[in-house]
């Protein structure tokens, strides 16, 4: 008789250990999720926030100057017009794994956060269009990347911030949009397609903020246009607290079994 209560409370454990991790499978922020016509892009004209996934991304607009920061949602596709009009593209050509939609950050102050603190797994991340010619040919205002003897230490790069519930920083992730700065020219870059950064030394995370920088900086602060897109941020689900509840009943019954057993 102890002995099938041991097995019954260890399936149990079981059962109950399995329901935390069908819960707690990644959820992924797509953007396909939301409504978008073809080859258009997210323009409230207010600021209004969206919600893909379990994230929630700002978007905030100015009515004085009719002009954006943070987040928009896009699914155009034109990888050749490298000037404003053309802001909403990425270079990829569209979503990462052949999706449709994808994200935008203007900076300004991108922010994306969660109902609940979570582990962020990982994200994909390329340029924009407009930024990424702009680095590659330069423009009215940016110099193109390499300088004219190819050999100018050039970079542009993302900080990904990650903020626990009182706001403090639980760490930092860089990733190069751009690299110059190898000895051997054949080796620099400019992202062209979707790449995926681990954004797990983040840890438990209730928002997260993104700043760029450039070695091409003038008066009036970084010449290289403040975008990139993002696509596919995939964050660990928090299992709900039945889960938690019904586990812990599995693994009191066992150890009260065990106890039982070498009685």
């Amino acid at each position: 008789m102890h002995a099938s209560f041991h097995v019954a409370a260890l399936s149990a454990v079981v059962l109950f250990t399995s329901a935390t991790v069908a819960h707690a499978a990644s959820i992924v922020s797509t953007f396909d999720d939301l409504p978008l016509a073809p080859n258009s892009f997210y323009a409230p004209g207010a600021s209004t926030p969206f919600t893909s996934g379990a994230a929630t991304f700002n978007h905030d607009y100015n009515a004085d100057w009719g002009s954006w920061s943070g987040w928009a949602y896009s699914n155009t596709t034109d990888t050749t017009s490298g000037d404003f009009t053309n802001q909403y593209s990425a270079y990829a050509g569209g979503g990462a794994d052949g999706s449709a939609h994808y994200a935008v950050a203007y900076v300004g102050a991108p922010v994306i956060t969660f109902a609940a603190p979570t582990v962020v797994e990982s994200v994909f991340i390329t340029n924009t269009t407009y930024a990424a010619l702009s680095m590659l040919n330069g423009d009215f205002f940016a110099k193109a990347f390499g300088g004219a003897s190819g050999d100018d230490p050039d970079w542009f790069a993302l900080t990904i911030t990650g903020h626990d519930a009182a706001g403090d920083a639980t760490g930092t992730v860089d990733f190069h949009l751009a690299d110059y700065r190898f000895a051997d020219n054949s080796l620099d870059y400019v992202v062209t397609d979707w790449t995926l950064v681990d954004l797990s030394a983040l840890g438990t995370v209730s928002s997260l903020t993104f700043s760029l920088s450039s070695s091409d900086v003038g008066d009036f602060g970084m010449n290289t246009p403040a975008y990139f897109a993002l696509d596919n941020l995939s964050v660990a689900a928090v299992p709900e607290p039945s889960t938690w509840w019904m586990m812990g009943l599995g693994l009191a019954a066992l150890g009260f079994a065990a106890r039982r057993r070498s009685a």
